[in-house]
């Protein structure tokens, strides 16, 4: 009895057949009636006819049904296997090395794992997603530096002088007809902001967004910004360490914003005093920058010992230090 199991294993990894993969122990082009050498169409061909003959709607009765609906998935899953190039490549390489059972068996679900939308459209809509919602922000966080910027007494009393000059209220009393006040106060609102993003420098993470900005198009010309970057740091090298040219200005704020590890939205929100205080103790110098480096860490720490909420922390920390646990012990 042993050896009658063993034979039949071995008869039928010997026909590339095995329990569970592909039409199981069938064989997928018999299920059609088609063979190896049938083109694509003849396969579609052969398909659609043993569908209609196979399909449960053209049976009566339970028991026809069911062996009708038996036979149906069986002829759909040979089809599903052929008419695909790649299952059907697999599926040959199968019937054509019945012994590679394990490499067979990693195909054939390696396939049907996969997924089935082509991976470059999902990271294209991914790209796509992220830059409308980047923009989106960004555009929102204009708007709310501008509508904070109308709110600011200096700000507004500017900006309601230009107005006033250059007669952009409506002062018409025939014109005003018809508008309620509110309509009216939105209107001179409005006014007002257009007059503050016209006049004001809005810089940082605030600032006027662009549509160079978003992730696609930054993907997009990343090779030609890598190209300039590359042009610039072989002309950075050449003046400065080969011809020992003196720092410009440009090229001291870069060092400085460098050390400050600022991007340029930082960089852009730092008032011009406070550069040219940065200038004035020669920053853009690694060693001076670490002594004004340390002289601020030295500050901050000597004002955080000042203030009563930190001292109240770190008198909490010292006196129950010992069952300030993470974990058991």
């Amino acid at each position: 009895m042993l050896r009658y199991l063993v034979l039949l294993s071995v008869l039928s990894c010997v026909q590339g057949l095995y329990e569970g993969m592909y039409c199981g122990k069938e064989n997928c082009y018999d299920v059609l009636g088609v063979t190896r050498d049938d083109a694509k169409s003849d396969i579609a061909k052969a398909y659609r006819k043993l569908a209609r003959v196979y399909h449960p709607d053209r049976h009566q009765g339970e028991e026809e049904k069911t062996e009708a609906e038996k036979k149906f998935q069986r002829v759909a899953t040979a089809y599903e296997i052929l008419r695909d190039v790649d299952s059907r490549t697999d599926y040959d390489y199968m019937l054509d090395n019945p012994d590679e059972f394990y490499w067979n068996y990693y195909t054939y679900y390696y396939r049907r794992a996969q997924p089935k939308v082509d991976v470059r459209i999902v990271i294209a809509v991914t790209i796509s997603v992220i830059s409308a919602c980047q923009y989106y922000v960004a555009w929102n966080n204009y708007k709310s530096a501008v509508y904070y910027l109308v709110q600011v007494p200096k700000h507004r009393m500017r900006a309601m002088e230009i107005a006033k000059k250059e007669k952009l209220f409506e002062t018409d009393k025939k014109k005003q007809r018809g508008k309620s006040k509110s309509q009216i106060r939105e209107e001179e609102e409005e006014i007002l902001k257009n007059i503050i993003e016209e006049k004001m420098d809005i810089r940082g993470g605030y600032s006027k967004p662009h549509w160079s900005d978003v992730l696609w198009i930054q993907i997009l010309i990343a090779p030609y910004t890598l190209f300039m970057y590359l042009k610039w740091y072989g002309n950075w090298l050449w003046r400065f360490n080969v011809n020992g040219e003196q720092y410009g200005e440009e090229e001291k704020f870069y060092l400085i914003k460098k050390y400050m590890a600022c991007t340029n939205s930082q960089w852009e929100s730092v008032d011009e005093d406070q550069k040219d205080e940065y200038l004035r103790l020669e920053l853009w110098k690694k060693d001076k920058f670490d002594i004004y480096k340390e002289e601020r860490e030295a500050e901050m720490k000597a004002k955080l010992a000042e203030n009563p909420r930190y001292k109240s922390i770190r008198r909490y920390l010292k006196n129950n230090k010992q069952q300030m646990t993470f974990g058991p012990e």
